[in-house]
């Protein structure tokens, strides 16, 4: 008996202490789910952003921007993105949209200066529409950071770098049209693509980052690592200066040495507040960007993907169909909205739910592969369920 009114002491002063004790909060939440996270994945670095209610509730950064001298990776650190940086590109060719100096359906033969046609349907026009929402037939080639591939007068009728589906009938992710697109902005604006998004774009929100490594502070940069055999190896194109080559740049056709498909390198938290000016519908703090009809254009799908749970692609956005674990976000008029990338080892995500004003903005400078998991897709959720989910 007296050793059970010990044990009962015991468990009613376990009882106490606990009840004292405070709940983990939001923050240590996440902070532990990214922690979790990187344990599984290995990552060299991860940093993060959430937003809701039209303010960034969380930012913080894990593990280290260089491998090699264990500096940790901080919020203002900066990393290249990749494919997010597509939404950069068309928000700054919609901004002439608003101005009525382009149309979405102009042909982009008259805009980039020479004819653009798929070979299979030379009499069909490709739009500019078609090349930010992937369905002008464009074909991927290895070296897509030149026009040339595209134009007659360097090969001919191109056949290579189409499909033979009709423009506008088909759906293909094409990195050569988007700095295509790209190419068009610097022709129309006059102004240098790299230095065009900076000002009319990164700038105007207050933003630090851009697309010219040389106009950037090297000292900020998170380096990236591939996986190798086993090892992390830093990804020197990552972040590759174009210096050598500006001697020879052409105004309106050199424009894919800035990579307008996947060159921006920006913060987390800056990536974040560029996030929420898409979620206003165009708008932050005052400052409008694109207007509403144009910011509600890039996120409305162009092209339904046929099959059964693929994302849904807009202007350089898309709905994410299937990806937060949340049912509620899995219906038609509920997916989440945005974009992914991942290039040099980097994987990166801007995802926001429309209906309901959060949104989440990630980015690792290196991971290793996990057999049957999505590192973005882990992360995402992860995060979704410490911060947002109630």
């Amino acid at each position: 008996m007296r050793i059970n009114k010990f044990f009962l002491a015991i468990a009613a002063s376990m009882m106490l202490l606990w009840a004292c004790t405070p709940a983990p909060d939001a923050k240590q939440l996440t902070d532990q789910a990214i922690s979790q996270v990187m344990e599984e994945f290995q990552n060299v670095g991860i940093s993060a952003a959430v937003v809701k209610d039209g303010k960034i509730v969380y930012n913080e950064s894990f593990g280290y921007k260089n491998l090699e001298t264990k500096e940790p990776l901080g919020n203002t650190d900066v990393m290249r993105i990749a494919s997010i940086s597509k939404s950069f590109t068309a928000t700054s060719l919609l901004q002439l949209v608003d101005k009525g100096i382009i149309s979405l359906d102009d042909d982009v033969s008259d805009l980039i200066g020479f004819r653009i046609r798929n070979p299979h349907h030379p009499d069909v026009p490709i739009t500019l529409r078609m090349v930010l929402s992937h369905t002008a037939s464009i074909r991927d080639k290895e070296d897509y950071f030149t026009l040339d591939h595209l134009n007659p007068a360097v090969y001919g009728d191109c056949e290579e770098s189409y499909f033979k589906y009709k423009p506008g009938e088909g759906y293909c992710y094409s990195n050569m049209g988007l700095n295509l697109a790209g190419t068009i902005l610097e022709k129309v604006s006059g102004v240098r693509f790299d230095d065009y998004v900076r000002e009319n774009v990164i700038w105007k929100l207050g933003l630090y980052g851009g697309h010219n490594i040389d106009s950037l502070d090297a000292s900020k940069f998170a380096w990236i690592y591939s996986r190798e055999n086993g090892e992390y190896v830093k990804s020197e194109g990552a972040y590759r200066s174009r210096a050598d080559e500006m001697p020879d740049y052409k105004f309106g056709y050199s424009s894919p040495i800035f990579s307008p498909t996947g060159g921006v390198k920006i913060s987390a938290h800056d990536l974040a507040v560029y996030m929420m000016m898409h979620m206003n519908y165009g708008e932050y703090n005052g400052v409008r960007v694109i207007s509403e009809e144009s910011a509600k254009a890039m996120q409305t799908p162009v092209w339904m993907i046929k099959n059964e749970g693929e994302d849904q692609y807009g202007l350089c956005l898309k709905e994410f169909v299937d990806y937060i674990d949340d049912p509620k976000y899995n219906a038609p008029g509920c997916y989440p909205v945005g974009h992914t990338g991942g290039a040099y080892g980097l994987n990166s995500i801007m995802i926001w739910s429309p209906a309901d004003g959060w949104g989440i903005v990630a980015m690792t400078n290196g991971y290793t592969s996990v057999k049957g998991k999505s590192f973005l897709k882990e992360l995402t959720n992860a995060i979704y369920n410490a911060q947002i989910k109630k």
